[in-house]
Parts: structure tokens; C-alpha cells; sequence
């Protein structure tokens, strides 16, 4: 039995361990979660809360040693404790069962790949005026119904990632010719004033997680390059202690689904993070993550301690979002 097939038994064997108290805590939720640890566990459970519209407002970290022990205070998007059994029961059976749900890592290449309900197209280029309105225009032009649509923007770069289906039969579009001119048509309208860098136009599998994408899309676009530091902007800092670990803190205004956006962000860059904090207040929001690459090793070379500082405080800023339902 190899290394992969061993941990997956493990995990098997030792399935997540849901726990939620409403009594801890004056003011939230308080939900426990134990189990083996893996690449993207924390995001896997972040990833659950954020989906149920739920704020985290403190939350403690601890992964060291393989064994993964999160505890999280949450709220809904009220400000109340989450009361209802249902949701309750849904938030526990989903961490607990863990069944296929994660989002693979980020890819390197996209192909034609839709579902039976609708097609899901991935766009990248230059931020502009209408630019959203003309992708509408094109794509209800080719007798394609815009299921849902979420555009990012962020340091004059543009990300979309929109579901659409045949107006005549309600269902994915399959005919490769047909998407071909989807593809083409798209990429004119994106690739306008795109400057150096090339606009994208692709087709992707249906089951990827759309936040997380948009976010891979803009990484992928490199938006975090060239933006001016401002006294407004997010305060990411970085320091390693003792050759073990690579600590770091971000300070920010706080707003849905922050701590989801950094731990995403860290995750599709290879980070591991082994032991943290969070803590939102109205006015400000404070994040420390012990972290570590994949490879076991912290972060070693001022370049990627740049890099990494730039992704993150991209990471904050760009849910500059705008969706069509």
C-alpha cells in the first residue's frame, strides 16, 4: 500500500467529528471540528460556512502533528446565533461526510468540458466600462440563457464565471461548432483594450466551486502585480520564527466571507497552515496563520515573502463583485 493509499484509509477510518454548542457562547455558535488532517481541510470547513452565509467571528486554528482541531464562532448574516435545527444538521452532515465535494487544486489548463444542465464559461482580461453588459449582449445574441453570472474586478483586470444554457432546450450547450463561436465572439468582446496581456475565454467543469475559481482566474491573471500601497489597503505582514514557521498577519475591514477568501488564497498557492487565529471586530478584522509550503518548509526568499504579501491583500480587495441572476 502506498503513501496516498494509506492516508486515504486513515481518513476513512477516522472520519471528521462535528461538534456544535449553542450554550458556550453568549453571543454565537460555537461549531468544534476534529479529524485527520490534509492539504485543504481548512478550506474544506471554511469553505461549508461561508456557503450557509455565515460570519466568522473567531475562530481557532490548530493542525500540527497531523490531526486537524478547529474551533469557529459564527453568526448568521443577522448577527444571531444559528438556531435552526435544520441548518444545524445540514452544517454538521455536510463537514462530516466530506464526500467529494472539495474543489480540486488549481489547474493549469481548462478544456470543453459542460454539464448536463448548463455550460459554465470562464472570462479574464481588462477591466472597462459595459464590459458586462456587452458579454449579455453576445451571448443572448447566440441564444444562450444567462443562468446566473458573478464578475470580479480588481487593479484594471476582470474575471467571470457564468452559467448559461440553449434557449431551446434549457440544457448545456453541446455542439463543439457552436461553442467554438461562443468562444470566439467572447474572447473579441474581452480582448478589447486587453493591452498586453491575453483576454481568456474557456469552458470549464460545471462542479468547480465559482468563488474559488474567480479567484483562481484573477491569481492566474496575475492581478496582484503593480498595485500602489495605500494607508487604506490591508496590512499583510510576514515573519518567520525559529526555521519552523512563517507567521502571518493581516489586518483588514472586516466583511463576508474575508477569512474564506485568505485560506482559499493560501491554499492554491501551496501553503499548509498549521496553527492560527481569527478575530472580527466592527471596525477591524485580525487574521494570524502559522503556515509552511506543502514541501514542509517556510517561506526562505524576500521574493516570495513580496509575492505573497501581494496575493494576499488582493485576495481581500477584490470581491468587487457584480451578479446576474
Amino acid at each position: 500500500m502506498d503513501d496516498d493509499e494509506y492516508a486515504k484509509l486513515i481518513r476513512r477510518m477516522n472520519p471528521p467529528r462535528v461538534v456544535i454548542d449553542n450554550d458556550a457562547s453568549d453571543d454565537a455558535t460555537v461549531i468544534q471540528v476534529d479529524s485527520v488532517n490534509k492539504h485543504g481541510t481548512l478550506l474544506e470547513v471554511v469553505q461549508v460556512l461561508t456557503d450557509m452565509n455565515l460570519a466568522i467571528k473567531k475562530a481557532h486554528i490548530s493542525s500540527d502533528g497531523g490531526w486537524f482541531m478547529d474551533v469557529f464562532k459564527v453568526i448568521d448574516q443577522f448577527g444571531r446565533k444559528i438556531r435552526d435545527t435544520q441548518v444545524l444538521d445540514y452544517i454538521q452532515r455536510r463537514i462530516e461526510s466530506n464526500a467529494g465535494w472539495f474543489i480540486p487544486p488549481l489547474r493549469s489548463s481548462v478544456g470543453v468540458m459542460p454539464s448536463d444542465e448548463y455550460t459554465a464559461i470562464e472570462l479574464a482580461g481588462t477591466d472597462r466600462p459595459g464590459l458586462l453588459s456587452e458579454v449579455s449582449a453576445v451571448l443572448t445574441d447566440l441564444h444562450c440563457n444567462v443562468v446566473n453570472a458573478e464578475i470580479w474586478t480588481h487593479n484594471t483586470r476582470a474575471a467571470a464565471v457564468i452559467h448559461v444554457t440553449d434557449n431551446s432546450t434549457n440544457s448545456a450547450i453541446t455542439d463543439p461548432v457552436r461553442l467554438s463561436t461562443i468562444k470566439e465572439l467572447l474572447c473579441n468582446v474581452v480582448g478589447t483594450n486587453s493591452g498586453s496581456r491575453a483576454a481568456k475565454t474557456v469552458f470549464s467543469c460545471s462542479d468547480t466551486h465559482r468563488e474559488r475559481r474567480l479567484h483562481q482566474i484573477m491569481f492566474d491573471d496575475r492581478d496582484y502585480e503593480g498595485v500602489k500601497r495605500s494607508a487604506s489597503r490591508p496590512n499583510v505582514t510576514l515573519m518567520n520564527i525559529d526555521k519552523d514557521y512563517t507567521v502571518v498577519t493581516m489586518r483588514s475591514k472586516d466583511r463576508p466571507k474575508l477569512v474564506f477568501d485568505v485560506v482559499c488564497t493560501l491554499t492554491d498557492m501551496q501553503y499548509v497552515v498549521f496553527h492560527g487565529m481569527v478575530s472580527t471586530e466592527p471596525v477591524e478584522a485580525y487574521q494570524e496563520f502559522y503556515i509552511r509550503h506543502v514541501d514542509g518548509l517556510p517561506i526562505n526568499s524576500e521574493a516570495e515573502q513580496e509575492r505573497v504579501i501581494q496575493c494576499l491583500e488582493a485576495a481581500i480587495e477584490r470581491r468587487a463583485s457584480e451578479v446576474i441572476k
